[in-house]
């Protein structure tokens, strides 16, 4: 058993993991509109016009709220502790076998290095299945203001793990030399480019195993990491100082990497931020539709004008509870009364 002491020092070490995080962060919303804002805003949308018909009206009718709230989680990092661990997951700390070797269920992955490594190193992959069962809750509720709510939270956090550079403790490029690369990669490239983007993906599909789908998804990301760095890193020494330039946002003029660097980075990359898009809006809505499928595919038609009493909505609580209690079922990363 842990002593309160050492206790403390794994919640020390979390906190000024999560402050260094969360700085950085805000930085790079000061400069950049960032995935977190611009990019994490179009997966939402898009993701709407993929699903099926009886989800769509539902969703199309709230695609502003779902557009606005996609950055909701972002903006949570500043006063939530344990908001920060849920957007990465350092993979490299667990050596170079950590995609074959970690754990795609929660509570095996506690087993093998217990919960405050796993928050301090990230638990990306794992509250997306939460999300999933928040989300599933939710429908069965027939509640739309929290149906809402959390589908725009689970879209962020797939967005998120769509991102190379939220796969590594190299994360902003702070190790190597390249520091900046992170707003690079996700908000720069996005901010020129994503106009060219093709956004129109195949339908929404059922998600048959949710936790091997998004470690696939993991997979992708982080096998891109090291082609995000490396070519980044040849570029830079090719270009020198004439990889950056000053640009005025608003009332500040701020220093930028060039269009002409970020044109050449962006050639070289082959399409990959595009394609990461893509990938994020497809599973972004098969994400809402399984959620949907597993609850039982509520009439969504009819939530559309409708706003539930709280006594409703506490009465569907409790039956929803005595469900649960009644059925055996395995232990998964549960939800809670977030």
């Amino acid at each position: 058993m842990k002593s309160p002491f050492s206790r403390i020092q794994s919640i020390s070490s979390l906190c000024s993991k999560c402050i260094i995080r969360c700085v950085t962060a805000f930085i790079i919303v000061l400069v950049f509109s960032s995935w977190g804002f611009f990019g994490h805003k179009r997966i939402n949308r898009y993701a709407v016009f993929i699903l099926p018909a009886e989800m769509i009206g539902f969703y199309k009718m709230n695609i502003d709220y779902l557009t606005e709230s996609a950055v909701n989680a972002d903006r949570r990092r500043y006063s939530v502790v344990d908001e920060a661990a849920r957007h990465y997951i350092d993979l490299d700390h667990y050596g170079d076998s950590a995609l074959m070797k970690m754990p795609r269920n929660w509570f095996k992955a506690v087993e093998v290095y217990t919960e405050d490594t796993l928050k301090t190193y990230g638990v990306l992959p794992w509250h997306i299945e939460r999300m999933y069962h928040r989300l599933k809750d939710a429908f069965m509720l027939r509640n739309p203001d929290r149906i809402l709510r959390v589908s725009a939270d689970i879209g962020h956090y797939i967005g998120d793990a769509h991102v190379p550079l939220h796969t590594t403790e190299n994360y902003n490029g702070q190790k190597t030399g390249q520091d900046g690369i992170h707003a690079f990669w996700e908000s720069r490239l996005v901010e020129l480019y994503s106009d060219e983007y093709n956004f129109f993906v195949d339908k929404a599909v059922y998600i048959d195993d949710r936790e091997q789908t998004i470690w696939k998804v993991i997979t992708t990301s982080h096998h891109a990491m090291d082609s995000v760095l490396r070519e980044e890193k040849k570029l830079a020494n090719q270009f020198g100082e004439k990889k950056y330039s000053f640009e005025t946002k608003g009332r500040q003029t701020v220093k930028v990497y060039s269009k002409e660097y970020a044109e050449a980075y962006h050639k070289i990359l082959d399409g990959m931020v595009e394609r990461q898009m893509r990938s994020a809006i497809k599973t972004v809505a098969s994400f809402w539709f399984t959620a949907w499928v597993d609850a039982g595919q509520p009439d969504l038609k009819a939530l559309i004008k409708y706003k539930p009493t709280e006594a409703e909505l506490a009465e569907r609580a409790k039956q929803l509870e005595e469900w649960k209690q009644s059925r055996i079922r395995p232990r998964t990363f549960d939800v809670d009364n977030e």
